[in-house]
């Protein structure tokens, strides 16, 4: 694989190597053109009164019926299929859930509460954060998800699954995963840096102006906290110094580019000679179709599977501890190790994620989680794009919330399909980042290439990052 070395007065977002021709294809113009018809079809056939919505649209409308309902709103997400958005509601006010079914949302009555999901979640964090699982609250299926790795076995399995059972019948499911969570560095072109370890890869996110005006990019947080200063080449000179990096807790960095000229333009080069304008960022949303390109694996695609998930990542500096990494974006798009800071959008150019860490690979497949954008541009001050800073129409929303009008968005894709059945993507409701979204073990990459994550960062003596690509054999992180 060769990586390009950025221009004195031009540093695009560019990864080398082979794109999944699958992924590749769904970005063509109208690939989501057809997928939108068909889906209008469909939701015309079945008779549907609610309004037919775009992903972005269906996110507004959560944000303003959530306010509607009050204490007995219980979540809501978006049904990809027939472009409805669902809302989740306990018993409540009856002309409430009136005005919402007139405002085109389609009302369905549950049994857990927001309150009551999130206070399960509360208590795992209290009572199991062990290293290799995670946790989510899941709209569709009303239920906290809790996922465990292939390391949580014996006592740490036990106690697990105790706490689960404990927080009653129909509150959570708990699954297990073949491979291990870890962290992966990779995404955009590759960037390189020499510790007293060794070598480190990471991969560039997304070019972003700093809140003093100098260029910078953004990629993963443990990539940052790995090494200072950073090259476009394997031995080459320093082109970047790392301004700001948080982990764990969240996983982001800042990186100045040392050049203040640097032209850094808001695009992705998604391989095959296609390149993605990135004109904002957005909040992902679950049953979205997003992509994910890699310096190590190219180009591949999915879906959002869930929001603000929690992930408990084994330490890899202090033994036996444990990092965690709370309101990270859950999806079964693969990505391996190199891949760690690497760009996550959608089609329509909107900027959702930085690869941190997961389980499995691309051959085997797995779960992938991102840093979302909008929580790392607010917590920066850096811009995107046409200056916007976060979902809610570039105005530095809350990652978490689930807001903002992405009217844009690209729609799922019909070869996207989603892993869990239920068919959707979670809006609004979790606003809270405190510890909630788990990984499904059964989530598979609909691009065919396997939807495994792991730790992509390439740290160690192997400065390309091939030597600590994820075998899907334990959690670790994308650096």
């Amino acid at each position: 694989m060769s990586h390009k070395r950025m221009p004195k007065r031009k540093a695009a977002i560019a990864v080398g190597g082979v794109a999944a021709l699958g992924a590749a294809a769904l970005l063509l113009p109208n690939a989501n053109a057809s997928q939108d018809k068909n889906d209008q079809n469909a939701a015309s056939a079945a008779g549907d009164t609610a309004k037919t919505l775009k992903a972005g649209q269906a996110s507004g409308l959560a944000a303003q019926v959530q306010k509607i309902l009050g204490d007995a709103f219980a979540g809501s997400y978006y049904d990809s299929g027939k472009q409805q958005l669902v809302v989740n509601a306990v018993s409540g006010d009856n002309n409430a859930i009136a005005q919402v079914k007139n405002a085109g949302a389609v009302v369905r009555q549950v049994k857990n509460s927001i309150r009551e999901l999130k206070a399960a979640a509360g208590t795992l964090k209290t009572k199991a954060t062990i290293p290799g699982t995670s946790w989510a609250v899941d709209p569709r299926t009303d239920k906290v998800l809790v996922t465990a790795d292939s390391t949580v076995t014996g006592a740490k399995w036990d106690r697990l699954q105790s706490t689960v059972q404990g927080l009653g019948s129909g509150m959570a499911t708990l699954t297990k995963s073949a491979g291990t969570f870890k962290t992966f560095v990779s995404g955009g072109d590759a960037i390189f840096s020499q510790t007293q370890q060794g070598g480190v890869r990471c991969s560039l996110g997304f070019n972003v102006t700093a809140s003093d005006g100098s260029p910078a990019f953004l990629t993963a947080g443990h990539c940052g906290v790995a090494a200072k200063d950073w090259s476009d080449s394997q031995n080459g000179q320093p082109i970047a110094t790392v301004d700001q990096a948080k982990f764990p807790g969240n996983d982001f960095s800042l990186v100045k580019y040392n050049d203040k000229t640097t032209q850094a333009p808001s695009e992705v080069n998604a391989g095959n000679g296609q390149t993605v304008q990135i004109t904002k960022a957005a909040d992902a949303t679950v049953g979205e179709t997003v992509f994910r390109m890699g310096s190590t694996t190219g180009l591949h695609n999915g879906q959002v599977t869930g929001l603000d998930a929690t992930v408990n990542f084994a330490s890899e500096t202090v033994p036996g501890g444990t990092d965690t990494v709370n309101g990270l974006i859950q999806t079964n798009v693969c990505a391996e190790a190199g891949d760690s800071g690497g760009s996550l959008f959608t089609q329509d150019g909107s900027a959702v994620g930085l690869t941190s860490g997961g389980s499995g690979d691309c051959t085997s497949g797995g779960e992938t989680f991102f840093q979302p954008v909008t929580a790392a541009l607010q917590a920066t001050g850096a811009t995107l794009g046409n200056g916007g800073n976060g979902g809610n129409g570039g105005n530095g929303g809350n990652a978490g919330s689930g807001g903002g009008d992405q009217s844009g968005s690209a729609a799922p894709s019909a070869s996207a399909s989603d892993p869990s059945g239920a068919g959707g993507e979670q809006i609004g409701g979790a606003g809270d980042q405190s510890g909630s979204a788990a990984p499904s073990d059964s989530a598979t990459d609909p691009s065919g290439t396997g939807s495994g994550s792991g730790d992509q960062s390439g740290s160690g003596s192997d400065p390309s990052g091939a030597g600590s690509a994820n075998n899907g054999s334990s959690l670790t992180s994308t650096s």
